[in-house]
């Protein structure tokens, strides 16, 4: 591409969006082509491609095989816990996925039904969300692992005909029982299904034959048999606008909210990210080292690779401990991984455990080209260890639940543009970007504001929440008439590139002015001990807030913790200033975080001001929580 692609791309998205997005539907297969891109009959409810119709499994996997590419690699399980890796063609990938569609089939699962899929990383997740797909039934992915209560309110809002389940999961340091958490869960929702799916796995103490029946008269039932006598069934068109799956993300009320996604801005959005963010192509290898239970892995595990005719890897295991920090670099040399999309939490953990990379010396990488980052800000100190480690592009980039696919990145496959150390670049075609005050008024270059993005959002976002129109209207669009509230805060420069400081609750107030915590952590997180931090706002009688740092250092560094608190004290100081009134810097062993990396930084905060938290059900472990609380409220 020339210089002047990204531009005229993006441009061209927001002045004719319909003949962007029609242009962009041309690489997606249809069995009826849309004629309209937009339909905004119901605006502020958005819809795309309304009058098309697809299957999704089809783009991913039948089409593919039919162009003669069966054989071709299309997915690569690897599991480091275990210690085994197993390979599957396109036509194999079909071949298991169409027969475990007639399963559900059988089992009475119809076109718009839900099924909800509680599994852990292994082959039988990725075949269940595409089968689910190709009969036009809707997939809600529930984390394994998940507690019984926060699995029940998902099958109370989704009422699924059919759960489909494992065993178990298998962490470094135990294995996590999948069937009593699901039975439990069957009796606190009070909902039927027709019956229960289990992967059975070996060495869980529970099987299903114990629970078979035990929750209201449902039968569990063994995949492998299924399998065994299952008929094959052909995709089943569907509306564009349909919906592909229902992924639950946090709801500020308790209850979770179902992000619906449609079918066909799915399938246009995700084909065009592959080419044009990613650089990712047929028969390429990319790894997504996230969670299919993520929007992550749904997006670039699952379905972004497969309609690219990618190659890609489901990996079963950590960034260090399954057995070491060079578990990565071990998949990528194994694998010829050409792009590598990652969390910058797994970053941090690896370079925490081995500092100098020097394991990274036992492994060919030479096949990595780029690796992506997402998830949490990329810190620049971070940033800097990959880069110079790794010797490729390391590009952040800036994307929600919500929107299922990069709202600003570096588009690789377009038009790559210099990378700057902190920022995820600049908006994708699509994303109408704004930063506004309070208000909903605009803010001038390097001022720090919300983050919004004007109406319509592009094809491949949420189109709604599952069962309620209205709470994704006071949601999400409500705090600035004509926008998206994204809900994070963040400031473009004179280049129009972004930068996202974080959660628009992350910003605090000392004395009267705004301070980003995520600028705080950028500076501290620079000094040569840290290996990672998280800064809170907590409240001071006399200045409103006070910004507190929790770190943890670099493993074999030692540090004598008051020394270390003026050393961050005076560099904050310097790099921010005096109105920052930064004092405390507390070394921690751990920060409390999610399953998919986010650190718990509202969950500090309220612990740290002595209010009233509820311990997210997402946490990875809640021990790391126990430990820090003490320094939270010394």
């Amino acid at each position: 591409m020339s210089a002047g692609d990204y531009r005229r791309e993006y441009e061209s998205s927001l002045t004719d969006p319909e003949g962007f997005w029609l242009r962009a539907a041309d690489a997606v297969q249809w069995t009826a082509r849309p004629t309209r891109a937009l339909d905004d009959e119901r605006a502020p409810l958005y819809r795309w491609f309304p009058d098309g119709r697809l299957n999704a499994c089809a783009n991913a996997l039948d089409r593919h095989v039919a162009a003669g590419h069966g054989e071709r690699t299309a997915l690569i399980y690897d599991s480091a816990v275990l210690g085994r890796t197993e390979t599957y063609s396109y036509r194999r990938l079909l071949d298991e996925v169409s027969r475990f569609a007639g399963v559900l089939r059988d089992q009475g699962v119809e076109y718009g039904d839900r099924v909800i899929l509680y599994l852990p990383m292994i082959p039988q997740a990725v075949i269940a969300m595409l089968a689910c797909a190709r009969i036009g039934a809707v997939h809600s992915v529930v984390f394994g692992g998940f507690a019984p209560r926060e699995l029940a309110s998902r099958v109370q809002d989704a009422a699924p005909a059919v759960i489909v389940t494992a065993s178990g999961g298998v962490e470094p340091r135990r294995r996590v029982e999948y069937l009593p958490a699901v039975d439990e869960a069957l009796r606190l929702s009070g909902h039927r299904v027709r019956s229960v799916i289990v992967a059975e796995r070996d060495g869980f103490a529970h099987g299903r034959a114990e629970f078979d029946g035990a929750a209201d008269g449902e039968p569990w039932l063994s995949w492998d048999d299924l399998m065994a006598t299952a008929t094959p069934v052909e995709p089943v068109p569907v509306a564009a606008t349909d919906p592909l799956y229902i992924l639950y993300t946090s709801g500020t009320t308790g209850s979770p909210k179902g992000v619906v996604r449609d079918t066909g801005g799915a399938c246009v959005a995700l084909t065009w990210s592959m080419a044009n963010i990613y650089d990712v192509g047929p028969g390429q290898v990319m790894w997504t080292a996230s969670d299919v239970g993520w929007v992550v892995g749904h997006s670039y595990i699952v379905y972004g690779p497969l309609l690219a005719g990618a190659t890609t890897v489901l990996y079963e295991g950590k960034p260090v401990g399954t057995p070491d920090a060079g578990a990565f670099w071990r998949v990528v040399a194994d694998h010829g991984v050409e792009v590598l999309f990652t969390a910058p939490t797994a970053l941090r953990a690896i370079r925490k455990a081995d500092p100098d990379a020097s394991l990274l010396a036992d492994h060919d990488v030479s096949s990595l080209r780029t690796l992506f980052a997402a998830g949490e800000r990329l810190d620049t100190d971070t940033y800097r260890w990959a880069a110079e480690h790794l010797k490729v592009p390391v590009v952040d980039h800036w994307w929600q639940t919500e929107t299922g696919w990069a709202i600003c990145a570096n588009p690789r496959g377009l038009e790559p543009l210099p990378i700057k150390a902190g920022s995820p670049t600049v908006p994708v075609p699509g994303y109408d970007i704004a930063i506004v005050d309070g208000a909903g008024e605009p803010l001038p270059a390097g001022m720090e504001g919300n983050i919004a993005i004007r109406l319509p959002l592009p094809p491949g976002t949420l189109t709604t929440l599952w069962g309620s129109d209205e709470r994704f209207v006071s949601s999400y669009l409500s705090a600035f008439p004509g926008f998206y509230a994204t809900g994070d805060s963040g400031y473009r420069d004179e280049d129009g590139y972004v930068f996202v400081m974080g959660r628009t609750d992350d910003v605090i107030n000392v004395a009267g002015h705004r301070l980003s915590t995520g600028a705080i952590e950028q500076v501290v997180g620079s000094h040569p001990a840290v290996a990672e931090c998280a800064v809170i706002g907590v409240a001071d009688v006399l200045k409103g807030q006070r910004a507190n740092a929790y770190v943890v250092l670099k493993s074999g560094v030692s540090a004598d913790p008051e020394e270390l608190q003026r050393q961050l004290v005076a560099l904050v100081r310097t790099e921010i200033g005096p109105v920052a009134d930064f004092r405390t810097a507390v070394v921690v062993d751990a920060l409390p975080k999610t399953r998919s990396g986010k650190i718990l930084r509202k969950t500090m905060r309220q612990i740290a001001d002595g209010e009233d938290y509820v311990v997210p059900s997402t946490i990875e472990d809640p021990d790391v929580l126990d430990a820090i609380r003490p320094a939270l409220r010394p």
